[in-house]
C-alpha cells in the first residue's frame, strides 16, 4: 500500500467522489485555483473546473447555506470553512437548518453535505486559527461528527462522509496534515462512520482520543511500555453518533480510564466519554476517570512557549498515564 500524508489522503478522497459522482462538488474560500490555504483541494480546480470546485466569497454563512439548498435539490456538496474557528457564522445554518431538515421534514427531505474544516492549535496561528469547536456540534442530533487521526481513516471516512444522506461535519486536525503518515489501500474503500477502533491493545488502562491527540496517545503508549505499563489505545474517529459499546468494552477490559483531547477541559468532548463510563461502566473501574485537556482559558496563545504549555502533548500524556496506572 503506497504511503500518505493526512492531507494526500484527504485529497485523493475528494478526487476519487468528485470523478464518482458528478453531483459531488466543492465549494470554499480559495479552494479553486489557490488549491485552499493549506493545499487540500490543490489540482482539484484544473481537473474538474470552476463549476465544481468553486470559490465563494468571505462568507461562511453563505458557503453553508448555499451547501443546504445544492443538497436540498440532490447535489452533494463538500463545503470547506478554512479555519475551524470560522464556522460560527454558519452555526443556525448547521444547526437549525442542515441538522433539523429530515426531521422536520419527516423523512421527505435530506442534506447530504460534508462540511470540512482543519482544527486545533500547534502551527502558532493564535486565537482565531487554533481553535478546537467539535463540542459545540456533538450535542446536536442531525448532525454526525467524525475525526480521522490517520490517513487510512482520513481517506475512507470522507468518502462515507460524501455518501451519507445526512450532514457530516468532518474536522481535521491540521497540525497532522503533514506530519501524520501512513499506509493507504488502493482501489475502493471506506470507512464507515459510528464505530471506534482500538488502535493499541492493552490490559493496564485505556486511553480514548481522536485526531491529533491520537497520534501523541500512540507515541506516549510507547514511552510507557518500555517502563512495563501496557496502555490501551481507542481512536474514537466518530464523535457523535458515539460508540459507547467499543468505550464501555475497552474499560471492562483494563479498569481505568483516561480520556485526552486538546479542546478546552471544561465541556470538552471528553466530558460525554467520562458520564458514559460512569452512568454504564462504573463496576468496571479501579480507579476515578481522568481527563487531559487544554486549560480554561480563552485561546490558544499566539508564542510558541506559551502555546506548548496550553496543548496535550507525548509527554503530558504519557506522565498521565503513568498517575493513573499508579492509582
Amino acid at each position: 500500500m503506497p504511503e500518505m500524508t493526512l492531507i494526500e489522503a484527504i485529497r485523493q478522497g475528494m478526487d476519487e467522489e468528485l470523478e464518482r459522482d458528478k453531483d459531488v462538488f466543492i465549494i470554499g474560500e480559495d479552494v479553486g485555483k489557490r488549491g485552499g490555504v493549506f493545499r487540500a483541494t490543490m489540482g482539484l480546480f484544473e481537473k474538474y473546473g470552476p463549476q465544481r470546485v468553486i470559490d465563494s466569497p468571505l462568507a461562511e454563512l453563505g458557503i453553508v447555506g448555499t451547501g443546504i439548498g445544492a443538497a436540498l435539490y440532490g447535489m452533494r456538496p463538500i463545503c470547506e470553512i478554512q479555519f475551524a474557528d470560522f464556522i460560527y457564522p454558519a452555526f443556525n445554518q448547521i444547526v437549525n437548518e442542515a441538522a433539523k431538515m429530515c426531521y422536520r421534514s419527516n423523512g421527505d427531505w435530506t442534506v447530504p453535505m460534508t462540511i470540512r474544516a482543519p482544527y486545533g492549535g500547534g502551527i502558532g496561528g493564535g486565537l482565531y486559527h487554533s481553535q478546537s469547536v467539535e463540542a459545540s456540534f456533538t450535542h446536536i442530533p442531525g448532525l454526525k461528527v467524525v475525526v480521522p487521526s490517520n490517513p487510512r481513516d482520513a481517506k475512507g471516512l470522507l468518502k462515507s462522509a460524501v455518501r451519507d444522506p445526512n450532514p457530516v461535519l468532518y474536522f481535521e486536525p491540521k497540525k497532522g496534515y503533514r506530519l501524520i503518515k501512513g499506509e493507504v489501500p488502493e482501489g475502493e474503500y471506506t470507512v464507515p462512520i459510528g464505530p471506534a477502533q482500538v488502535s493499541r491493545p492493552g490490559k493496564d488502562l485505556s486511553v480514548f482520543a481522536y485526531g491529533m491527540m491520537h497520534y501523541y496517545t500512540l507515541q506516549a503508549a510507547e514511552k510507557v511500555a518500555a517502563e512495563g505499563i501496557d496502555a490501551e489505545v481507542v481512536d474514537l474517529r466518530t464523535l457523535y453518533p458515539v460508540d459507547r459499546e467499543t468505550i464501555l468494552a475497552s474499560v471492562r477490559k483494563t479498569g481505568k480510564a483516561l480520556i485526552v483531547h486538546e479542546d478546552n477541559l471544561t465541556g470538552g468532548y471528553g466530558a460525554e466519554v467520562a458520564a458514559t463510563i460512569a452512568e454504564w461502566g462504573f463496576q468496571d473501574l479501579d480507579a476515578p476517570v481522568r481527563r487531559l485537556a487544554a486549560p480554561d482559558v480563552p485561546g490558544v496563545p499566539f508564542s510558541h512557549p506559551m502555546q506548548d504549555w496550553f496543548m496535550p502533548n507525548p509527554d503530558k500524556i504519557a506522565a498521565a498515564i503513568r498517575d493513573l496506572a499508579s492509582f
